[in-house]
């Protein structure tokens, strides 16, 4: 998929888009189930959707969590499942050598949320010529992503987004403050996109573990609709509980379907208004 077409499929449905997926890659099994069962239910619903998935996880609390099952094999899974169901695929990349690499298999490449002002980062993903999503950092003020936007354009890629993942609040919670959907598309003047699932973690528990709080992720997806997000970020697994990776904030893929249907509902009636 090129990177025009990558970017005009998610934009092509009407109202939202979605970018889901497991957070880790862990089997091709999972990673293809999940695919599959998002794609139906989006079908159904006419939303765009882009497969996302992580080949590596970089940012652990501890040193024994799981971090991925090989950078190589991780993207072939990725790739191979969004050909099979002919959709876009997601995946972060870390350090500036890595973009060329990720972007061999991927559609679309997505800036995790700690390196947003990583300048070398940002240039190198810009010069694949694919579509770049960068997570807002959880320090970082809502109208500041638009120089995080700024790098990637200027580096000859006009094809950004930018998703919003919470602030830090105290040293194991984060809030969402949706002033910030409208203030960054205004400032960044691109797609906005909210992070449903990370915005609920809990991070710094003295377990070393991330927690989080799944119950909420309708409550944010509502508000992010409600606050005209372009596009929605929901991370989900078969069995979250079983999951390698963040487990304890990922959405159940059997509650996908129901939940997708009433934020569909909302962007209609919010829709109605505007006609």
């Amino acid at each position: 998929m090129t990177q025009t077409n990558a970017l005009e499929t998610l934009r092509s449905g009407s109202g939202f888009f979605l970018i889901a997926g497991p957070c880790a890659i862990e089997s091709e099994e999972i990673v293809l189930n999940t695919g599959r069962h998002i794609k139906e239910v989006c079908s159904r619903l006419g939303i765009s959707f882009a497969l996302k998935g992580s080949y590596r996880k970089a940012n652990r609390s501890r040193l024994d969590s799981f971090s991925g099952i090989g950078d190589l094999e991780a993207l072939k899974i990725l790739a191979d499942a969004g050909r099979e169901l002919g959709v876009p695929v997601v995946t972060d990349i870390h350090e500036p050598g890595e973009a060329a690499m990720a972007a061999e298999f991927a559609d679309i490449l997505q800036i995790p949320a700690f390196l947003c002002r990583q300048t070398d980062l940002l240039v190198a993903a810009a010069h694949t010529g694919k579509p770049v999503n960068i997570k807002k950092g959880q320090f970082m003020a809502p109208e500041a992503m638009r120089f995080a936007a700024e790098k990637v354009r200027s580096a000859g890629n006009n094809d950004v987004m930018v998703t919003e993942r919470g602030t830090t609040f105290g040293y194991g919670d984060l809030v969402v403050d949706f002033r910030g959907v409208p203030r960054m598309q205004q400032a960044c003047r691109c797609p906005v996109i909210v992070d449903c699932t990370h915005s609920l973690q809990q991070p710094n528990t003295a377990g070393g573990v991330t927690g989080g709080c799944p119950e909420m992720i309708e409550t944010i997806a509502r508000a992010a609709v409600a606050t005209g997000a372009d596009g929605l970020f929901i991370e989900t697994h078969p069995e979250p509980a079983r999951a390698l990776s963040d487990g304890a904030n990922m959405l159940r893929l059997d509650l996908l379907e129901p939940l997708l249907s009433r934020l569909a509902a909302i962007r209609r009636s919010i829709d109605s208004f505007t006609e």
